[in-house]
Order: structure tokens, then C-alpha cells, then sequence
């Protein structure tokens, strides 16, 4: 094999069709439209909500269920505009550039190493942002926002799979070993980070879930 054509393969702008399925442009493509569009529709919602919720203080929302579970309690805390203004802004404007970038993908565009690379900057720090709110959400807050939930559940895959493509196609530098290992168990770490966060929600409100433990 000649060099040029080992740096073909890992070429990061171009047609994912070799290795793990989700690696692929036309699959990995169709993932980050799924989760960017779910990410942005609840971001929506919340804005829609906050907004409703600035014109009257006494506005019920729509994911207002009781003491633990209550959207509009969680917008009335600090950690709901940790920059100086709602984070739902943020999602709007970042699951819309995801988004434009998954359309494009599946048009057929081809897209830099510095783009992918940008791309995943910022995925990163979204999920490190989501980390940080998932962990307020239950540990200082002590109230969960069901629309809050569906942007994590959206992050999730997103981060994994992003991270992943970039590792095999070489954005990321990382021995082949680890992005065979990412590949083949992308979609069981999905699943360990979503066991994850539901145990953590179970537990931290054990009383909800089983009354007889209050």
C-alpha cells in the first residue's frame, strides 16, 4: 500500500463507506439530523416556554407536573442562564448548525479536517455543558425539566458518534486498536451513559418512584 493511499483512507472529507456502519457519511449523517432535530424541538420549546414565562411570572408550562418534575422551576434558577441568558439560546443556535451540517452531508457535501475538527469542539462542549446541568439538575437544583431531559438524550448519541467518527477517520489521533474498540462498541456506550443517567435519576428520587421510601 502506497503512502498516498493510506492517507486516503483517512481522508476526514471523505465518503465514510469503509469500517463501523455508524461511521459512514450516509448513517452517521442521518444520526446527527435525528438527534439535532429532537435537540433543537425541545430548545424551541423551552424558548417558547421561557418567553411565556417572562410575560407572566405565574404562566404554568407545559412539563409543570409537581414539585420534582416542573420545567418552570428549573427556569427560575441561576444554572438556567449560567452565561448571563437562557441556555436554551445556545440549543437553538448549535442543534441549527448540526443540523445544517447533517443536510449537507447527506447532500453530498465533503467537509475539511479543520471543519470536523470544529464540528467536534464544539459537540464536546456541549456535552460537557449538558454533564454539568444533568448534575445541578439533580444534585443542587433537585427538580427535573422533562424538555431539559430530551436535550441529554439527544447529546448523548451525538457526542459518542461524532467522536467516533472522527477517531476512525483520523480528526482525532488514536491507535487503530481504539477506533476498531469505538466502532464496534459505540452503541453499548450509548446505552451504559443512558443506564446511566436513568439509575442516577432513579435514585436520586427514590421517593417519586417508590412513595413507601419518603
Amino acid at each position: 500500500m502506497t503512502k498516498a493511499t493510506a492517507s486516503a483512507q483517512i481522508d476526514p472529507g471523505a465518503p465514510a463507506e469503509a469500517g463501523p456502519t455508524m461511521t459512514r457519511t450516509s448513517p452517521y449523517a442521518w444520526l446527527l439530523l435525528i438527534t439535532s432535530i429532537g435537540g433543537w424541538l425541545a430548545s424551541g420549546a423551552l424558548v417558547l416556554e421561557k418567553l411565556a414565562k417572562l410575560a407572566d411570572p405565574h404562566h404554568t408550562t407545559i412539563c409543570d407536573v409537581n414539585p420534582w418534575i416542573s420545567c418552570g422551576e428549573v427556569m427560575s434558577t441561576w444554572q438556567s442562564s449560567a452565561f448571563g441568558f437562557p441556555n436554551m439560546f445556545i440549543g437553538i443556535v448549535a442543534f441549527a448548525i448540526t443540523t445544517t451540517t447533517a443536510m449537507a452531508l447527506l447532500s453530498g457535501a465533503r467537509f475539511g479536517r479543520w471543519y470536523w475538527a470544529g464540528l467536534q469542539i464544539g459537540v464536546t462542549l456541549g456535552f460537557a455543558f449538558i454533564v454539568w446541568l444533568w448534575s445541578q439538575a439533580l444534585y443542587s437544583i433537585g427538580i427535573l425539566c422533562p424538555l431539559c431531559m430530551i436535550v441529554w438524550a439527544m447529546m448523548i448519541p451525538m457526542f459518542v458518534w461524532t467522536t467516533t467518527r472522527n477517531v476512525h477517520h483520523g480528526v482525532i489521533p488514536a491507535p487503530a486498536a481504539l477506533a476498531r474498540a469505538l466502532g464496534d462498541w459505540g452503541w453499548v456506550i450509548v446505552a451504559v451513559l443512558y443506564i446511566g443517567v436513568i439509575a442516577s435519576i432513579f435514585f436520586r428520587f427514590l421517593p417519586l418512584f417508590v412513595p413507601s421510601t419518603m
